[in-house]
């Protein structure tokens, strides 16, 4: 019982004269409107016109359900075989066929001009927006500025607000026009407003890049944003392999490649087990995103083409893998 006081006593002394004890203590977060002040007064500062940026920045709320949203963790996913069951159902790749014969004559003409073959843009649209069923209602001005207020990437969302600006002055389109995900994601493709800016293309040339409604410029986004990645229209994005019980693990990564003989000479196959493909024109990579004993790949450039879109194994696999059921059937 002593200790016990004497440590309340000692506590009490340490909070009375600690240097944090007044101002700092009673500092507090700004409030939302006057974090979107701070906000206007950057664009202005950037020199976008007072009448753009009043008549934009009045309509600007509070979300908090994107802000809860953004700070829920993710749920952990198993293994691949449980994300493709959830990403890329059935009905998801039979849809997907149908567009892609739908829409044939636009995709190849898109994925001749930008060097990228077409099933890969429809399992893109796929994964992304469910074909455009999942694009999301949330303004994004207000969405990224409340993320920026209150989440804990405030340097990421701001720029994002920023771009989501320049894109409602450049395209001329209107605030309730400007719609994404609880993240900010926009249109059929999913693109962050600063990816917008970067790689949205007018696909049939009528002077806007309207990835919401236009397919032609969706389609050309998601083809521009892959050739920039250094995408190669001779190659495809990797195999499902197989490999002997006593493979050096050592020799995995995205970041460590090797021939086709080479691999082959370590005892890795097709997944059928016959021999690897007999050429050494090209480096590729050995990846288990669920350990030893989930599924193996080699992986070629292509498939960092997609880790460029979103840097996480289960996105490009499903990618990958929508594609290939758009091959075999269409």
């Amino acid at each position: 019982m002593y200790w016990h006081v004497l440590a309340i006593v000692w506590f009490g002394i340490l909070a009375t004269y600690s240097p944090f004890s007044h101002a700092e203590q009673n500092k507090q977060k700004p409030s939302f409107s006057e974090y979107v002040a701070e906000l206007k007064q950057g664009a202005l500062d950037t020199g976008l016109s007072s009448e753009f940026v009043e008549s934009n920045f009045a309509k600007i709320k509070l979300f908090k359900k994107a802000v809860v949203t953004e700070q829920t963790p993710t749920p952990v996913i198993d293994t691949i075989d449980t994300y493709l069951r959830k990403s890329v159902p059935s009905h998801i790749s039979s849809q997907g066929v149908a567009l892609y014969k739908e829409n044939a004559k636009e995709l190849e003409r898109i994925g001749k001009k930008y060097g990228i073959q077409p099933r890969f843009i429809v399992a893109l649209w796929g994964v992304e927006s469910r074909y455009g069923q999942t694009m999301g209602n949330y303004p994004v001005l207000s969405v990224t500025a409340s993320l920026a207020y209150e989440g804990k990437k405030e340097a990421f969302f701001k720029k994002q607000f920023y771009a989501a600006l320049d894109i409602l002055e450049s395209q001329k389109v209107e605030f309730s026009q400007l719609l994404g995900s609880w993240s900010g994601a926009m249109g059929q493709m999913q693109f962050m407003p600063v990816t917008y800016i970067a790689y949205a293309q007018d696909g049939d040339g009528d002077g806007k890049a309207d990835i919401w409604n236009n397919l032609s410029d969706a389609f050309a986004s998601a083809a521009y944003f892959l050739q920039q990645q250094g995408w190669k229209s001779e190659e495809t994005w990797g195999r499902q392999v197989q490999i002997p019980s006593d493979f050096d693990q050592s020799l995995l990564g995205i970041d460590k490649s090797k021939t086709f003989s080479e691999w082959q000479a370590l005892g890795v196959r097709r997944y059928n087990g016959s021999d690897l493909p007999s050429r050494d024109d090209m480096l590729v990579s050995l990846i288990m995103p669920d350990g030893v004993k989930g599924r193996k790949y080699l992986v070629y450039d292509n498939y960092k083409s997609l880790l460029a879109w979103n840097r996480s194994h289960h996105f490009a696999v499903s990618v990958a893998y929508l594609s290939e059921k758009i091959k075999a059937a269409k």
